[in-house]
């Protein structure tokens, strides 16, 4: 239930964006205007990370999802009957507010009631919902536009969020809970700066915002690179770039046995490396065929990482868990953010190509500075536990 929460959270970012011209048309504004109900879901998304960490922690993680889902459905469903597009940017806004609790309270969640050593293993299962949910948002959203109209996709994600979330809320009862018995009242600022402190959680947070920043920041210029070097559609530059979410699943299935046989170093070095092979078949084969090659390659490496990195966000700071796993998801964002408009600048300045060659340069660097970090703590554990 949480993994399909999570797929209509990860599903509405990018729903609206092959229905821009139809807004456009529709509500006589410019598309740049019309682009609106994309930014300010991603606003709101993005800044509302920082206050489900503390409400997670204070009023529990559960609760916190089920409430995020019902209130999802409420502002799709707003969406679906504004009648002036000011209003469908509310909606838009409310609902990114909304969706913002789902992903990392879950993650949380996970965190608490799943031994460390099954917890990989676990949030790869649950992130097949977080992966499908990519790539399904454009093609739900071009599908229901080209037939029954735009706003059925929010009628659509409306009825799943409420429908997933009445079943979340009727397990409510039989579904433990961790809650911090400490925070007598609401702090937002105190949770956050209690777990920035931890030396080891600033490791994590930097180490994903670069990630973020170089991994996305990349991966939005490759729709452009394949139709201005190998002269594919917009569409067929879109569905190859699509497969990066295929990547990702391929990894979802064989995670069992990579977890197992690998452990979190070797995947980690594994994961910075294969992200830096798909950034060179992108830029070096002379053919889009090979490019789908790349896209898979793509999301198989950031998993291969990523996945490490967000299980040791669900134990940064266990007595905190909420706020250490939105402060992460928030720092993803803003990387995210971060190597857009970068890599925007070295486009214009420098040329396309200079983007992924970056990439390719830092990528392995920073893996590999991670899993040195990484393996040094697992013996300075080691060692304390010998003690």
């Amino acid at each position: 239930m949480l993994g399909i929460a999570s797929f209509a959270s990860t599903s509405a970012f990018r729903v609206l964006d092959p229905a821009l011209m139809n807004l456009s048309q529709e509500f006589q504004i410019t598309t740049g205007k019309a682009a609106y109900v994309v930014t300010w879901f991603a606003v709101a998304y993005g800044v509302m990370q920082f206050f489900y960490g503390p409400v997670g922690d204070r009023f529990g993680k559960y609760r916190t999802v089920t409430t995020a889902t019902l209130a999802c459905a409420i502002g799709n469903y707003w969406v679906a009957i504004a009648p002036t597009f000011d209003l469908i940017v509310i909606g838009r806004f409310l609902s990114g507010a909304a969706a913002a609790g789902i992903i990392p309270m879950s993650m949380a969640w996970i965190g608490d009631h799943v031994p460390y050593e099954k917890r990989q293993e676990t949030i790869a299962k649950f992130s097949i919902g977080v992966v499908t949910g990519m790539g399904s948002g454009l093609v739900l959203g071009g599908v229901f536009t080209d037939t029954l109209g735009w706003r059925a996709s929010f009628y659509f994600l409306g009825t799943l969020y409420l429908v997933v979330g009445a079943l979340l809320y009727s397990k409510r009862a039989s579904m433990p809970d961790i809650r911090n018995p400490q925070q007598v009242g609401f702090k937002l600022l105190a949770p956050i700066k209690a777990v920035v402190k931890v030396p080891w959680a600033r490791i994590l947070l930097l180490v994903v915002l670069i990630e973020g920043a170089l991994v996305f920041g990349t991966l939005s210029f490759v729709p452009l690179y394949l139709q201005m070097k190998h002269e594919v559609s917009s569409t067929m530059a879109g569905l190859i770039t699509s497969l990066y979410s295929a990547g990702a699943l391929i990894y979802v299935m064989i995670s069992k046995r990579v977890i197992k046989r690998f452990g979190e170093v070797r995947m980690v070095n594994a994961g910075g490396v294969t992200l830096a092979i798909s950034y060179i078949i992108f830029l070096s084969v002379p053919g889009w065929q090979f490019a789908t090659v790349a896209s898979l390659l793509c999301g198989l490496g950031y998993y291969l990482m990523h996945s490490v990195l967000q299980t040791n966000a669900t134990q940064m700071a266990p007595e905190r868990r909420g706020t250490s796993v939105a402060l992460f998801a928030s720092f993803l964002f803003a990387g995210q953010a971060i190597g857009i408009s970068l890599g925007a600048q070295i486009v214009d300045r420098v040329g396309l190509s200079s983007v992924f060659i970056l990439a390719i340069c830092v990528m392995p660097v920073i893996a590999f500075w991670f899993s040195h970090k990484l393996n040094q703590r697992r013996i300075s554990l080691a060692a304390s536990s010998a003690k």
